[in-house]
């Protein structure tokens, strides 16, 4: 409930735009602040006009009190003191937020953002497919055209953009794939991750996707799920994901690091190398409990493959 009540707070700091004033978040909202980290920063609201800080019904004017202080005069509550935690309020970290949707969408990093104006930024193209990111469904209904801008010839657009209220199916057409922000996406430890849809049975269901389907991986190999970690499910970056791929079609058998890496399309020759780095703690136990090595033969293999 923690995480989802965080996403909500992240959701509703990027469709607003503005800062929130901490009066004005419920004690979940605070809470779940508490938890995002670098997704959130700490602004300063209007230093003239706020809310008043007793019943929160109305903007009034702020005035220096004659000692240094500050009040407001409000119409329904009279002369109340304004302090600076009434002025405090919390911001969503835009670029932050670009970045991290970028790597939910394993978009290229040599692929720039591109601000298309009114709110709408191009974030890059996964697989061909050029995503957008849209404060509001709304500013893409005001000028389709927009989208030309990023469209490609027999492509179709991602729009990542809140829900809407009168949002139904494809509201932006043949061709333009809406991603409801607040259900397709979530926050997880200190990034996003994006659930696709499956079709079943004719229906769209929204699959999860840290759901094991190849032994502990998950069916893009992004997710491993071990008894052995207490976190749960451990994320993956796209370099990893190919190499657990690799070994697990090698079905259990020995295979050379070239051979493992040729498989995985990666410039290296020994698996462990894309796993090195200090941050990729959860990537490397999975490794280290999945894989066997013989490293003087340079040889690799992982043995849960030969029994699937």
């Amino acid at each position: 409930m923690a995480s989802h009540d965080a996403w909500a707070l992240v959701c509703r700091l990027f469709s607003g735009g503005t800062p929130l004033s901490h009066s004005t978040l419920s004690p979940s909202e605070i809470a779940a602040s508490n938890t995002l980290g670098k997704a959130v920063k700490p602004a300063v609201l209007n230093q003239t006009h706020t809310l008043c800080p007793y019943c929160q019904l109305h903007r009034c004017q702020i005035w220096g009190d004659g000692k240094g202080g500050r009040t407001c005069h409000c119409p329904e509550c009279g002369q109340v003191s304004v302090q600076a935690d009434d002025l405090a309020a919390l911001e969503l970290d835009q670029e932050w937020f670009r970045a991290k949707l970028r790597l939910a969408m394993d978009i290229n990093s040599r692929d720039g953002i591109i601000d298309l104006g009114a709110d709408v930024w191009h974030l890059g193209d996964a697989r061909s497919a050029p995503v957008v990111l849209a404060r509001s469904l709304m500013k893409i209904w005001r000028e389709p055209t927009i989208l030309d801008r990023v469209r490609v010839k027999d492509g179709n657009i991602r729009v990542i953009a809140p829900r809407h209220r009168e949002a139904r199916g494809e509201p932006l057409g043949h061709g333009v794939e809406w991603l409801s922000l607040e259900e397709r996406f979530a926050f997880y430890g200190s990034g996003i991750t994006y659930t696709p849809v499956a079709e079943t049975a004719g229906m769209s269901v929204v699959a999860d996707p840290t759901t094991p389907v190849f032994g502990p991986f998950s069916a893009d190999f992004r997710w491993v799920t071990l008894d052995s970690w207490s976190d749960g499910a451990i994320h993956c970056t796209p370099g990893q994901a190919a190499v657990f791929k690799a070994l697990w079609e090698f079905k259990g058998e020995w295979r050379r690091g070239e051979q493992v890496m040729l498989r995985a399309k990666l410039n290296s020759t020994k698996p462990s190398d894309v796993f090195k780095a200090a941050r990729y703690e959860g990537p490397r136990h999975a490794y280290q409990t999945l894989v066997d090595t013989q490293e003087r033969e340079g040889l690799y293999a992982m043995p849960c493959a030969a029994k699937r």
